[in-house]
């Protein structure tokens, strides 16, 4: 049972999960409070891009907007300005929700259990190292081992393919596999186009740039625009 978020990992990652034979029963992504809701709606097209190329699967929209406040904190889901620098450490730190991924899981771990599922399927990868520690192996695999004794009548697994791979790296999977990601959307701006500035948009424009190909989710005026964009971050980041 994978959870999706509408962006390029996760995505990858179902259509990935798909050609290696694992049966997929049913998705979940999540309504957090986050300000880029616009990703849950790319989810559903991505679930039914899938369900064209491969079968049809049950997808759950998970409302934990309350949980969302009580955690809000930063520039996703709280009052904090979206940061529009390159993709790094300090910058990104204000994007972090607390527990987030936790939280995400654990529901997900519940769900599973409950329709029968036996692995959960986790998008993380080597990219979110820095900024997000909930995206390492350490915690990966500790949480594997928790899922494990806290349900031992019905065991539930951790699956995360992508956890040494990098975001140019999985472009390149994603690509190679057929995954839309043409569908997909990274952005954190309420928008209903990609801002092209913020850190998600600058390490999704550099990850199709080191795969010599364009973004296939924007025009050809967006993407030289994203090029520009890309140029001017890193001036900035070397001066």
């Amino acid at each position: 049972m994978p959870i999706v978020s509408g962006g390029i990992d996760s995505t990858t990652m179902l259509f990935f999960l798909a050609s290696n034979n694992y049966r997929i029963v049913e998705v979940l992504s999540f309504n957090y409070a986050q300000k880029h809701k616009i990703e849950t709606e790319r989810a559903k097209l991505i679930i039914d891009y899938f369900a064209k190329v491969h079968y049809k699967i049950d997808h759950q929209i998970v409302d934990i907007g309350n949980i969302g406040k009580i955690i809000a904190h930063g520039a996703l889901t709280g009052n904090a300005d979206l940061p529009k620098k390159m993709y790094d450490t300090e910058s990104q730190k204000i994007t972090v929700v607390p527990n987030r991924n936790m939280i995400f899981l654990s529901i997900a771990a519940g769900r599973a259990i409950t329709i029968g599922a036996s692995n959960i399927g986790y998008a993380a990868h080597a990219s979110d190292y820095s900024v997000y520690p909930d995206c390492r192996p350490e915690f990966i695999e500790t949480l594997d081992k928790a899922l494990l004794l806290g349900n031992l009548w019905d065991p539930v697994h951790l699956v995360a393919p992508f956890k040494h791979l990098s975001k140019t790296e999985i472009v390149k999977l994603g690509l190679e596999i057929g995954a839309p990601l043409e569908l997909t959307w990274s952005c954190y701006s309420n928008s209903s186009r990609p801002c092209l500035e913020c850190g998600t948009c600058l390490e999704r424009t550099e990850a199709f740039m080191n795969n010599n190909i364009s973004d296939p989710a924007l025009s050809e005026d967006e993407w030289q625009q994203a090029i520009i964009s890309m140029d001017d971050k890193r001036s900035m980041s070397i001066k």
